[in-house]
């Protein structure tokens, strides 16, 4: 590894975290939703401390500034750490010789002083530690959702459990959240969503759900969302080993300091374009967010950016921060620079630094491009499958719904080699709803019964994927 220079370290930081989700979208057959959101959400509360960072012409007051951001991106929790150590040495550097040892992991309370539940391994030591306050045999399935990342499969499982303990007051039901790597094995059917049994043996974690689902998987976590944990035999323990709730948080404020004008406009737009790619969270907007050309108009940005910020005098400074802001443009093309544009104006107060296409078009970003076409594929690859039982959720009653986000090829009007493309519908009281792990096996047949705006069935790989809308699909699959 490379010598290490936090300043240095901090520009790879950012230039990983495009060229990360560049890789998770560059085949939507292989779509990782996750690594973009995570990627994306690095540089929610980080990305003006690097602007503020870089922009000093003096090497050592960088480095100090650097380092100051480096420690404090690290503090925000264990996985944020992982994170940037892991991308650090993709990059070639050793960013933990930067950093002060990591702190234990302590348990907290929440804002009225209860200690709230950890998240936890999935081992057959945590699971005999829940088994005693919570009856997992009489489990139901409020959520399943499975979803490629890369190559891999994984599961997101959510139980509605019932507590052996009593409770206060009148409380919501206490919800197991579990997530699942590895993934293996699927069966689930519309018939499988009462009563849970778990097995955790060496190197497997099996869930039997019902009378004939399972979900098997490499590796685990659970956590319950549960606000009277802290009246069960395990949260009391925790109780007596956790610190009293301090009066007010005692983590340093966030490092930054004033900007230029036009390193601020740089700054913003930067981070909207962050957070449009984090959009990506929420299922329903993922075919809708142009990921590969957001990290093509920004590729090289750490690099870029310190350059700009690294230039002695504040007007040559200045000037370059305006140039990369039109590069950034120029490298994402007429629609991104109309977004871009209305960005600037509307968010940075700076609509001179960059014109506006004279072509009218939607300012909104968009990955769908061209008009409707008619038609089903006969052939599509599933990304991801969910399914929500009904529910109460605060007081409003939630019908049962689906969702899926399927990989296509690429329409008939356009070249036959060009790239598959993502789509996601949803639907409301699904029946039947039918999955099995043969659904990921990657392109297969695809048939469509009904009308998308009526009872409608999708059908892939010959039944791995059965689900019927009976009052029609949010969107066309074509």
């Amino acid at each position: 590894m490379r010598p290490a220079s936090a300043v240095s370290v901090l520009a790879a930081l950012l230039d990983r975290s495009l060229d990360q989700m560049a890789e998770a979208a560059a085949d939507v057959r292989l779509f990782d939703r996750e690594a973009i959101r995570a990627a994306s959400d690095v540089w929610d509360n980080n990305l003006f401390p690097l602007f503020w960072a870089v922009c000093t012409p003096y090497a050592s007051e960088r480095e100090r500034r650097a380092s100051t951001v480096l420690e404090w991106m690290a503090g925000l929790g264990e996985r944020r750490r992982a994170w940037m150590t892991g991308q650090a040495a993709i990059a070639g550097y050793d960013v933990e010789a930067l950093l002060p040892p990591a702190e234990p992991h302590t348990p907290g309370r929440d804002y009225l002083g209860h200690v709230m539940a950890p998240q936890h391994g999935l081992t057959r030591r945590t699971v005999d530690e829940l088994i005693p306050d919570y009856d997992l045999a009489s489990a139901s399935v409020r959520h399943l959702r499975v979803e490629r990342a890369g190559t891999r499969l994984t599961a997101f499982l959510q139980l509605a459990v019932d507590r052996r303990f009593a409770v206060d007051r009148p409380a919501p039901p206490a919800l197991l959240d579990v997530w699942l790597d590895g993934v293996t094995g699927i069966v689930f059917d519309l018939s499988d969503t009462r009563g849970v049994a778990l097995d955790t043996a060496v190197g497997v974690i099996g869930f039997a759900l019902g009378r004939g689902g399972r979900l098997r998987a490499a590796g685990g976590e659970y956590r319950l969302d549960d606000r009277s944990w802290h009246l069960s035999d395990a949260g009391r323990r925790a109780d007596t080993l956790t610190p009293p709730r301090a009066g007010r948080s005692d983590r340093p404020r966030r490092p930054g300091g004033e900007l230029g004008s036009d390193a601020h406009a740089a700054a913003v737009l930067l981070r909207h374009a962050m957070l449009e790619l984090r959009s990506v969270r929420y299922a329903a907007r993922a075919d809708r967010v142009p990921v590969l050309e957001l990290c093509r108009a920004f590729s090289g940005a750490g690099e870029a950016v310190l350059a700009a910020g690294s230039q002695r005098g504040a007007r040559r400074r200045e000037a370059a921060f305006r140039d990369l802001i039109r590069i950034w443009a120029g490298q994402g093309g007429p629609q991104l620079t109309r977004w871009f544009a209305t960005v600037l104006r509307e968010q940075a107060g700076r609509p001179d630094i960059i014109g506006t296409p004279r072509v009218p078009e939607p300012t909104s970003l968009s990955r769908t491009h061209g008009p409707p076409v008619s038609g089903t594929p006969s052939h599509a690859a599933l990304v991801m499958a969910a399914w929500t039982a009904a529910h109460a959720d605060r007081h409003t009653e939630r019908p049962a719904a689906a969702q899926l986000q399927l990989a296509l090829p690429p329409r008939t009007h356009e070249h036959p080699s060009g790239p598959w493309r993502l789509r996601t519908v949803g639907c409301t009281g699904p029946d039947p709803f039918h999955l099995h792990a043969d659904a990921f096996r990657g392109p297969g047949p695809f048939v469509q019964a009904g009308k998308p705006t009526a009872a409608c069935s999708l059908d892939l790989h010959r039944g791995a994927l059965l689900v019927t809308a009976p009052e029609g699909w949010s969107a066309s699959v074509s």
